[in-house]
């Protein structure tokens, strides 16, 4: 039903120690898929592994979760490495180590054109979406597949300011995409960055104008706000949960959204057409329950679909 498309990350995390690091699966997308897929969706990856241990690690990691990797690249180059540093309250700092690895180096040979036959759903996001030089055969990807209008397109950009080497281009190409897409999840902090004058949801209000049937901002603690052409404002609160870790929480949410859009038979190209407020609210509550559940454990590790109901039923009580 859902293809997901982007890179796949090694997350060293840190232990607390001066020079301990844990590693762990990450990457924007890779998350999201596993998410999807531990959430009931039939998901498909469209990445680059890179070669070696992490390569391989990183693919059982999203066969294990029932991601199907049959849309991805085995590469020769080695695989992305993001160092996470942690503050006391377990919110989190990046570094990479990207020059010359796998996630970067799509051609459009290795890029569907068409999506195959059944896929309902295409996401993108994230590094390779907006830095060159894969940003570029990506967002053509997405363009095809937006003219074609077989699929929703869901995008989130998941902006990494330190890999930010060209501002404006990254921010044409972050506007680009959100012109192409259906959904859009975004954080309050990535949409400061893209416009750091403008007020968060102010800059949503004018994506929505830009062609998105549903614009979803989200802001840790303080819950998520969702936005569509001449219809109020939707807001949920976060759920308040021990956190662990905040390492991908966003990706979680974005995996509860689009999981929560599937079980109402609304994962399609035309599924947001007639959406209603009480369908809207539930998966946004949804998508905070899923994010929340993922903040409880070290590292990205969402949920599966039974300890989501099992949780949302423990809090409608």
């Amino acid at each position: 039903m859902l293809v997901v498309c982007g890179e796949a990350v090694v997350d060293l995390i840190s232990d607390g120690s001066p020079a301990g690091y844990h590693a762990r699966p990450g990457g924007s997308p890779l998350n999201v898929a596993v998410g999807t897929a531990r959430l009931g969706v039939p998901t498909s990856l469209m990445a680059r592994f890179g070669t070696g241990r992490f390569g391989r690690f990183l693919q059982l990691h999203a066969a294990r979760a029932g991601v199907d990797l049959s849309l991805s690249v085995n590469a020769e180059e080695p695989a992305t490495l993001a160092v996470v540093s942690l503050d006391p309250a377990g919110t989190t700092g990046y570094d990479f180590y990207v020059d010359g690895t796998a996630d970067w180096g799509w051609q459009r040979s290795e890029l569907p054109d068409p999506l195959p036959d059944g896929i309902r759903a295409l996401h993108i996001g994230s590094i390779a979406s907006w830095r060159a030089p894969a940003a570029g055969k990506i967002a053509g990807f997405v363009a095809r597949e937006h003219q074609r209008g077989a699929v929703l397109i869901s995008f989130d950009p998941n902006l990494r300011p330190g890999l930010v080497d060209d501002p404006v281009g990254s921010r044409a190409r972050v506007e680009r995409l959100v012109s192409l897409a259906h959904v859009v999840k975004v954080s309050a902090e990535d949409l400061s960055w893209v416009y750091p004058l403008v007020d968060p949801d102010v800059a949503a209000q004018c994506w929505i104008q830009a062609g998105p049937a549903l614009v979803v901002l989200t802001e840790g603690a303080n819950g998520a706000r969702a936005y569509r052409a001449v219809r109020p404002t939707r807001s949920v609160p976060a759920c308040n949960v021990p956190v662990v870790d905040t390492v991908g929480a966003g990706d979680a949410f974005t995996a509860g959204l689009l999981a929560a859009l599937a079980d109402r038979g609304r994962l399609h190209r035309h599924g947001l057409d007639d959406l209603d407020d009480s369908e809207l609210d539930a998966a946004l509550t949804s998508a905070a329950m899923v994010a929340a559940l993922s903040c409880t454990r070290p590292g990205a590790d969402p949920p599966s679909r039974q300890e989501r109901d099992t949780a949302l039923s423990q809090e409608q009580l």
